[in-house]
């Protein structure tokens, strides 16, 4: 599951970092083929990974501990699996959380931020971003239910910019959710509006555990997220894969790909889809792994 970061006023909004579960519940599977992440000039926490369309930047975000201050981070590419730390993003960074990067061709960048969740209730921003830098952050419309204790705690954006998937998470009964479901968002003119059919598209991927961190193929047609699962207390993470036929037909049944004692999370394409990669623990610090998607 997640570890919490508390806000002012309203909530505690989830922060996509693990927490404990006993070993014996688990499962080692792991991709055979998978590559740990080398960001050189950098040793802290790296989660939430994004690689851009064109394969030249890697977005994250540090720790989501609530000791810490969670910023966006980037790095430029080196080599296939190494990356030259750059520093935080300049412009799109608060005092509060900010964190989940997720880039469309465009250029616009697409991350959640809890700065004003006390006063609008919503928690997806979207700025320019260009080399390291982003510009003119603005809160995205239409997406957020406007309830209290109601958070958008994850986001993917497509690469063409006109489909968000997100997450609804409710935090009404405390600082933990007490579900957690995908939903889609298509883009109408200068805001988002959810399908009408959303829930019936993921029928086969929300279910009563925890379902977040989504990630969209460039076609629409294969969704990876992550699972919540067990008890409240120790809560297990995995990684899964569902596709469907076309794009108005429903995700099928997943299938898992990542279980481990490590928190695997956060999985994100990149390389055309031909990899994928996610984030794991490793000697008490998140490190990112690919691996290829063809398993």
């Amino acid at each position: 599951m997640v570890r919490i970061k508390c806000f002012p006023v309203i909530v505690c909004v989830i922060a996509a970092a693990a927490m404990p579960y006993r070993s014996a519940d688990a499962k080692d599977v792991s991709p055979p083929d998978r590559h740990q992440v080398e960001i050189t000039g950098y040793t802290g926490d790296a989660m939430e990974p994004f690689i851009t369309a064109d394969g030249n930047y890697l977005l994250f975000n540090n720790s989501n501990d609530p000791k810490v201050n969670t910023d966006l981070q980037w790095a430029l590419r080196t080599g296939p699996y190494s990356f030259q730390y750059g520093g935080r993003i300049e412009g799109a960074n608060s005092p509060a959380l900010d964190g989940v990067p997720s880039l469309d061709r465009s250029g616009y960048l697409y991350f959640v931020s809890t700065r004003s969740y006390d006063t609008t209730f919503s928690t997806v921003y979207r700025a320019r971003f260009a080399a390291g830098r982003a510009s003119d952050v603005e809160l995205v419309k239409g997406v957020s239910l406007n309830v209290p204790g109601q958070v958008n705690f994850d986001l993917a954006i497509s690469g063409d910019g006109n489909t968000l998937y997100g997450v609804d998470g409710d935090f009404t009964g405390g600082p933990f959710p007490k579900t957690a479901d995908i939903f889609i968002a298509r883009r109408a003119g200068d805001h988002f509006e959810r399908l009408p059919g959303s829930a019936a598209l993921l029928a086969e991927v929300n279910t009563a555990d925890l379902e977040y961190a989504p990630a969209i193929s460039e076609d629409g047609l294969t969704l990876y997220f992550t699972r919540g699962t067990g008890s409240l207390f120790w809560r297990k993470t995995s990684i899964w894969r569902a596709s469907r036929p076309s794009l108005q037909e429903p995700f099928g049944r997943p299938e898992r790909l990542v279980k481990n004692k490590r928190f695997p999370e956060a999985p994100t394409l990149a390389d055309g889809g031909r990899t994928f990669c996610y984030h794991e623990k490793v000697d008490d610090v998140y490190r990112i792994f690919c691996a290829a998607t063809a398993h």
